[in-house]
Order: structure tokens, then sequence, then C-alpha cells
């Protein structure tokens, strides 16, 4: 025999071992058993994120190692009563054209089956369909009796109960069009984008001030720990590790010549990215939202300010709510030229000096973010109880607290809470929980509404709460199980960050709403409702 004919015998003799080698467990009384070699492993039932729009029998995503690992509860899918996990409990690991866990009440020993003890399972009756058990192992007992094993046909019963699975799969990466839809506006309507100005607002002792949404990297909350620098300007606070670099954090109180803050649980910092590719914290009192602005509410600096050296960091100010709230707009090309911003870079690179194993920002040539922007995708985190969700930083239009009240519009569908008049816009409002099928909640003060423009039509979405602005490398993103059609268009992809421990689900805004749904929304811009409620 040659050797190359080798590895054909074994690979024979293996897989004939396995056919008669099965994995046996227990669910919900009943004894059943799989083959073993589409068995991969045999684990702990993991912590899950729950994906909306799923079948029910899906207890959520868990990552094991790296890998997103749908977790589907055997208990829902044979429809027997449901029990709290147990010492033990265990998920089975099971390829079925991709890996999937399936939770068992407990898994009892891998047993040699031979043929002859294999029977139809055309006349058993169970707690699970027949339709799903390729067969009976009928196996004589110690002591005397036989013992029943019921085969179950995995494949069969995941495509009987997830008409989506097995669907086309979609690739981890992102495509053109999604690469662009990043970096470009929605709907098309690029003239309409050019005539405003994309801003993140933050406070400082009291006053706002903006930058361009574009310069915004992160936006991240203060580390527990903070590497505090020696022989260092007292705006520049220290410096900490984002990322495998070392980021310089400037307090901008301190750099306005304010005093301290008192409260810093609101307080967060804006990554910023200077012109030459450097990168810097700035620590601001609170982010308060993310909006567009038409360019005519804004305005330059007066010249007689506009010489002043101390302010020649702001590029404009934008006048709204008919003047009463004024913002002023930083340029992050001034704030390069300021000594506060050389100090807080010197004594980055200093630490860095220091400790050669860190990242110097100064190297970070334009190239090198430029080339990190293309591997990057740069995404908003939101909250919809325990769960994450990410969207396209670009794709949001802005983020706007929910007011005292909306104005309810009859006959309209139960997910749309009414609207709201956003700087004179009429803006019809979602429930997001509604949307998904989730349980709902009271309103509290840390809910948000998101704005996105969903074929040429602002609608907002409320949510829990909006937690951070993210950069993701691509590497980190993969195709999120497709367990049903709805479930598909939404999240097709999740984030896997933080080595493991945090599963993000990446909703695809423009399958917010489908055609139809998107269709009865817009007819709320027809009813014009006298004396709607400003947002806050």
């Amino acid at each position: 025999m040659s050797t190359s004919q080798k590895p054909v015998a074994t690979d024979d003799a293996a897989t004939e071992a396995g056919n008669r080698q099965f994995v046996t467990f227990s669910v919900a009384g009943e004894m059943f058993a799989v083959p073993m070699a589409p068995v991969q492993e045999i684990i702990r039932v993991p912590e899950v994120a729950r994906l909306p729009l799923a079948p029910a029998a899906l207890d959520g995503l868990a990552n094991l190692r790296g890998r997103v690992l749908p977790i589907m509860n055997l208990r829902r899918l044979f429809g027997c009563g449901e029990r709290e996990h147990d010492d033990a409990t265990r998920a089975v690991v099971i390829k079925l054209g991709q890996p999937l866990g399936f939770v068992v009440d407990r898994v009892a020993s891998v047993v040699n089956v031979e043929p002859s003890e294999i029977e139809s399972a055309s006349s058993i009756q169970s707690v699970v369909s027949a339709d799903y058990l390729r067969g009976v192992i009928k196996r004589p007992q110690v002591g005397g009796g036989t013992e029943m094993l019921l085969i179950v046909d995995f494949e069969q019963l995941v495509e009987g109960q997830f008409a989506a699975f097995g669907g086309a799969s979609r690739s981890g990466r992102f495509s053109a069009d999604e690469r662009a839809s990043d970096h470009e506006p929605q709907g098309g309507d690029v003239e309409t984008a050019s005539d405003e100005l994309r801003l993140v607002s933050f406070s400082v002792a009291g006053q706002e001030y903006a930058l361009d949404i574009a310069d915004v990297q992160e936006i991240v909350q203060m580390p527990e720990r903070l590497s505090v620098l020696p022989n260092t300007a007292h705006h520049v606070v220290g410096v900490m590790s984002l990322r495998q670099r070392l980021l310089p954090l400037v307090s901008l109180r301190a750099l306005f010549g304010l005093p301290a803050a008192c409260d810093d649980a609101l307080q967060r910092i804006l990554v910023t990215a200077l012109p030459g590719g450097a990168h810097v914290g700035l620590l601001t009192d609170a982010v308060k939202e993310v909006m567009s602005v038409p360019r005519s509410q804004t305005e330059p600096v007066p010249e007689v300010l506009a010489t002043n050296e101390q302010l020649q960091e702001f590029s404009a100010i934008c006048r709204l709510d008919g003047g009463r709230r004024l913002v002023s707009i930083v340029d992050t090309g001034s704030l390069l030229r300021l000594p506060g911003m050389h100090d807080a870079l010197q004594a980055a690179n200093a630490a860095c000096i220091e400790d050669p194993s860190a990242r110097t920002i100064e190297m970070q040539t334009h190239d090198t973010a430029r080339e990190s922007g293309d591997e990057d995708a740069q995404v908003v985190i939101f909250r919809l109880g325990a769960e994450e969700f990410g969207v396209p930083i670009m794709s949001v239009q802005e983020i706007v607290r929910v007011p005292d009240t909306l104005t309810r519009v009859p006959k309209t569908p139960p997910f749309v809470e009414g609207v709201i008049n956003l700087r004179g816009t009429v803006l019809p409002v979602v429930d997001q929980r509604s949307r998904l099928g989730l349980a709902p909640i009271e309103r509290n003060e840390g809910q948000r509404i998101m704005v996105y423009l969903l074929g040429g039509l602002r609608t907002g979405f409320i949510v829990d709460s909006v937690a951070e602005v993210l950069r993701i490398p691509r590497n980190h993103i993969a195709p999120a199980p497709r367990l049903s059609d709805e479930q598909g268009r939404l999240i097709g992809r999740v984030a896997n960050l933080d080595g493991g421990k945090r599963l993000v689900m990446l909703i695809e805004p423009d399958h917010l709403l489908h055609d139809g749904e998107a269709g009865m929304v817009s007819v709320l811009l027809g009813q014009e409702p006298a004396a709607l409620p400003l947002a806050a």
C-alpha cells in the first residue's frame, strides 16, 4: 500500500468507529443519544447574550475561545417544561455546518453500539416528535431489563425549528458598500448632508461645546487605573492604556482655566484624532448628545474674539433653540497648536520611553491612522436590558433625550410611541424594545432617542441607554448565526470584545423597519399635530 493510501484507510476506520460511538444524555427524564462524530466538545453552560428576533428555543450567543456559539435549549425544542440549570447541566457542542451548543439536563456517558442494537424510530412515542429521531438504541442492562436510548437527528431538529438556519452565509468582513456606509451619509442625500454639521456635544463647567463627529474616535469612561506623570503641566491628567497604546489625557477644565469638577460620575473621555495621526483623550464633565445642525445655524467666532490666542481652538458657534442655546465648536487642528497639547503628547512619549513595550503616540503617522481606519469599524454602543448592540457611527443622525411627553397618533403600529418636535421637525419615534419583541420598561432618565435616516425619513428609536463609541478591529467581527430571516437581516454580525468576555450585536440600521412598517411611519409626517413638545 502506498503512503498516499494510508490516510484514506485510517479515515475510514475512524469513521466506522465514530459511527458506533454515541454520547448519551438526559432531557426531562428521557435518555437520548447522538453519534459521537459531529460532537466537538461538552462544556458547562456559558453566559449568553440574548439575540432579539430569534426563535424562543435559542438561549442566546456565547463566546467559545473567540468563536461565536449559538446556545439552543433542548427542553424548549422538545416542548418540555423549563427548569433552572444546576451542576449537572451541560451544553453539547455539535457541528451542523457550524458549531451549535445544545443545553441538556446532564450528560451520561459515551457508549459503543452495534448496528444490530439500533431499531427504527417509527413506533416510538416520547416527549419528542418521531420526525426528529433517527432510531432507538436497545441495549441489555446489567441486572436485567433493556435500556432504550432515542437517537436525535439534530440537523432535522434544527431545520424544523429554525427556518432560516443554513441560509446564505454572510462574510465576517464588511463589503465595500458597508465600508462606505461607515463614512458616508445614509440615504444618498449628499446635498442635504453637506448642509449640516454632525457634532458630538459635551459640557465643561456648565458650558456646552462640540466636536465634529469625524474627529471623535471613541467615547470611553475614566479608567480605574490612571498613570499620573510627574513634572507635567496641571492640565495633563495622566496616561491610560487603550488598545495597546498609551493615550495622554487632557482635562478641558484645566486647559480652559476652570476649577476642577466636584462630581466625576458623568465624566467621559473623548478620544480625538489630531492632525498627523496622534490621539489625545479630552476629559469632559459629560457627553450630552450627537446632533445634526444646519450650517445656517452656525457662524464664525466673532472677530474680536478670534484674535485672542486663548480662543483660537474654537472654529464656530452654533445658535440653537432660537438663540437660547449656544454651542462652541472645537477645532482639533487648533487644539494641536495649543501648548497644552504639546505637553500632553510629550508626556505620553516620555512614558513610552520608560516603558519600551508601549507604542509611542507620535509614531502613529497619518498613513498608519488611515490604515487603522480601514480595518476598524466605528460604532455607537447602546443597551437594551443586559444586551449590547452597535450601529455604525455615521448612520446615527442624532442622539437626544426622551422628552417628558410624546404626542400619540391614533391607528399607528404598537411599536410607534408617537411624534416629537425636534428643532422644528416632526420626528416619528419608535420603541426599540417593542420593535424587537422585548418586554417594556418604565421611562427613565437614562433612555435616549437614536435618530437615523431611513429611506430619506428621519426616525427616532428609544433605547435603554447609550454607552459609548468604540473602534472595533474588523478581525473581531464575525457573522451572526442566521436563525430567522428578520434577525438575519437586522443583526448580521457580532463583535467579540474583551478577550471573548463581551459580545456586541451589530445592527444594520437600514433593516430597523421593513418596507411596510416604514410606510406606516411615513404617514405620520403628513399629520402635523399642534403644540408638539420640544425634545430636550
